[in-house]
C-alpha cells in the first residue's frame, strides 16, 4: 500500500459558505476585483455534480437505445450508500466553461450542442483515430457503473453512470512504448461558453493521468447518467470519471485524448499549483492548504463521514502508488 503522511499541523472542518460561498457565485467581476485573479484562482475549485435536490426525485429515466435500461434511484454502491437522485446529480454543477455559479449552470447549458460530435484519439499510438459519438456508442459496449464522487471542496455523491472502461479505447489506439501519460482535452467554444470569455483561466479545460492510471478498469468514459444521455451541464457527451480521485479530475465534454510522454500541464495545477496537484487523489491524512480532506458531507445527510482512502477503492488502486510519497505526490 502507499506510504500516508498524516497531518503537520491541525486543520478544522470549514463551512460550505467558507468554501463555496455565494458571493463568487453571483458577483464574478466583484470577487475578482475584491481578491485578485491569482487570490480568486485559488479560491476556486472544480469538480462534478453537486447538492440541492429539486424537482421529482422518483421520476424515473426514459430507455435510450445503446444504453444499459434505465433505473430508479433505488441504487447502491458496494457500500450500502444509496445513490444520488437524478435531481440531485444535475441541477448543481461546477463547470466554469459556462458559469462559476454552479446553480446557473444548467439554465446555461440549453443551447449547447451535443451533436455532431467528434473525439480525437492521438499522439504516441499506432492507430490514431478520430471517433464521432455514434461510433463510440456503437463501439464500445456500455454498462452501468454505480461510483462515488468525491469533490476537493469536501462534499460527495453516489452517481450510477453509464459508459465504458478508458482502457478498451487506448487499447483500440494501441499505445506506443514511449507512451507515459494521457492528456485530455475539453470543448472551448465561446460562442456556446459563456465562461470561456473569462480568460483568466488557461483556456481550454486539461487534465492528465498516467498512462497506468488510464489503464486500470476503474478509469471510466461516461457517455450516459441513470439510462439517460448524459446532460449537458454533466459533461455531454463524453467525459472522464475516474472515482478515486477528487472531481475535479473527470475532464467535461471531450475532444481529445493525446498520448505523449511527458506529464501534462492540467487546468487546476496550472492555476494554482499550491493548492491542486497533477495526481488528486482522494486522501484523508492530506489536508487541503485551507481545509481538512479527512472527513465530507455526503448530499442528502445532514452530518458529516469520514473520508475514505482512494475513495474506499484503495484495494483497486492502491498499487499504482506503492513507494510514492502522496504528500508530495499530492
Amino acid at each position: 500500500m502507499a506510504h500516508v503522511l498524516g497531518h503537520s499541523k491541525k486543520y478544522s472542518e470549514p463551512p460550505a459558505s467558507e468554501i463555496t460561498p455565494k458571493h463568487l457565485y453571483y458577483s464574478r467581476r466583484t470577487f475578482m476585483k475584491l481578491f485578485g485573479a491569482a487570490g480568486a484562482a485559488a479560491f476556486l475549485a472544480a469538480c462534478g455534480a453537486a447538492p440541492t435536490p429539486t424537482g421529482n426525485p422518483t421520476s424515473k429515466p426514459t430507455a435510450v437505445k445503446g444504453m444499459p435500461a434505465p433505473t430508479d434511484s433505488g441504487l447502491k454502491d458496494e457500500l450500502g450508500d444509496p445513490a444520488n437522485t437524478f435531481d440531485d446529480i444535475t441541477h448543481f454543477n461546477n463547470y466554469y466553461e459556462f458559469s462559476m455559479s454552479k446553480s446557473e449552470v444548467a439554465n446555461l447549458v440549453e443551447n449547447f450542442k451535443t451533436s455532431p460530435w467528434q473525439v480525437e484519439v492521438s499522439g504516441l499510438v499506432e492507430k490514431p483515430s478520430t471517433f464521432a459519438i455514434e461510433d463510440i456508442l456503437n463501439q464500445f459496449p456500455q454498462e452501468e457503473r454505480i461510483y462515488r464522487l468525491r469533490c476537493v471542496e469536501g462534499w460527495s455523491m453516489v452517481i450510477p453512470w453509464t459508459g465504458f472502461p478508458l482502457a478498451a479505447l487506448l487499447k483500440a489506439a494501441q499505445p506506443t512504448g514511449s507512451a507515459k501519460y494521457v492528456r485530455f482535452v475539453s470543448a472551448n467554444n465561446p460562442d456556446q461558453m459563456p465562461g470561456v470569455s473569462f480568460n483568466m483561466f488557461p483556456w481550454p479545460y486539461q487534465e492528465g493521468l498516467r498512462l497506468d492510471e488510464a489503464m486500470n478498469d476503474l478509469a471510466f468514459l461516461v457517455t450516459g447518467l441513470y439510462g439517460k444521455p448524459l446532460p449537458a451541464q454533466d459533461g455531454a457527451p463524453i467525459r472522464l470519471v475516474v472515482p478515486w480521485k477528487y472531481g475535479f479530475k473527470g475532464a467535461k465534454s471531450l475532444i481529445k485524448i493525446e498520448l505523449v510522454e511527458k506529464q501534462p500541464a492540467t487546468f487546476w495545477s496550472t492555476t494554482a499549483p499550491e493548492e491542486y496537484g497533477f495526481y488528486a487523489n482522494v486522501n484523508p491524512d492530506v489536508p487541503h492548504p485551507r481545509w481538512s480532506q479527512s472527513s465530507e458531507r455526503r448530499i442528502g445527510e445532514l452530518g458529516r463521514r469520514k473520508t475514505l482512502l482512494f475513495n474506499g477503492y484503495a484495494e483497486q488502486v492502491g498499487q499504482l502508488y506503492t513507494g510514492m510519497d502522496l504528500k508530495v505526490n499530492y
